[in-house]
């Protein structure tokens, strides 16, 4: 990879029905906001409509790296359009894999995987020979207005069962609408911990839903 006027400048190679784009980086903070405006170029060129969840799913697993495997560390980051599915990996030397476990906001692999599973449609880790590599993919296809709302109702029974949004004594349907609020409020501080604008997220949000509804 290469650097041209502070922008990572990735290579692009066509797979069968999709695409496939491999950065690497050095896994520091300085480093983030390049690889995030790479990733949303390449995503741009793809036409993928999903960039903005993909943006905010490579900050998380970059300052992964960095927090738990090293500053400085190489590291790289994959990205694949699989027809109606993206495919986002993020290969780093260790073999310390991700445990998604109730946490406070000072514990090591706690509410960030959290955040990052309500997110995506799918996450996990595997082996390679290296170290491991950490994935997530996110719906591209027609029925992803489905799945957002079967993963948002998945996401909020994770999030009462780990203590977010405890409301004792509430109707079912306040207790959903407080958690939901508390889980939304909970993203709001994880985008801004990662260097996002919190308000720019929101708008951006608002217009994938008016849109998928539409």
């Amino acid at each position: 990879m290469a650097f041209e006027g502070g922008v990572l400048v990735p290579g692009v190679n066509s797979r069968g029905n999709g695409y496939r784009c491999v950065l690497p980086f050095e896994a520091l903070p300085t480093e983030v906001p390049l690889l995030r405006r790479a990733a949303v170029t390449q995503l741009t060129v793809w036409g993928v409509t999903a960039a903005d969840e993909a943006e905010l799913v490579v900050a998380e697993l970059a300052a992964n790296v960095i927090k738990h495997v090293g500053e400085g560390t190489p590291a790289t980051l994959v990205l694949e359009r699989r027809r109606e599915r993206l495919r986002v990996e993020m290969h780093d030397k260790s073999r310390l894999f991700p445990a998604m476990q109730r946490a406070d906001c000072e514990a090591e692999c706690g509410r960030g995987l959290h955040l990052l599973a309500a997110v995506v449609a799918d996450w996990g880790a595997v082996a390679t020979a290296l170290g491991k590599a950490v994935w997530c993919e996110l719906d591209l296809g027609a029925d992803a207005a489905c799945r957002r709302m079967e993963r948002a109702a998945g996401a909020l029974q994770s999030y009462q069962a780990h203590g977010g949004g405890s409301m004792e004594g509430l109707p079912s349907e306040a207790l959903l609408r407080e958690s939901a609020i508390e889980l939304i409020a909970d993203l709001l501080h994880w985008t801004s911990a990662r260097g996002l604008d919190p308000d720019d997220v929101l708008d951006q949000a608002q217009m994938h839903y008016e849109a998928e509804a539409a």
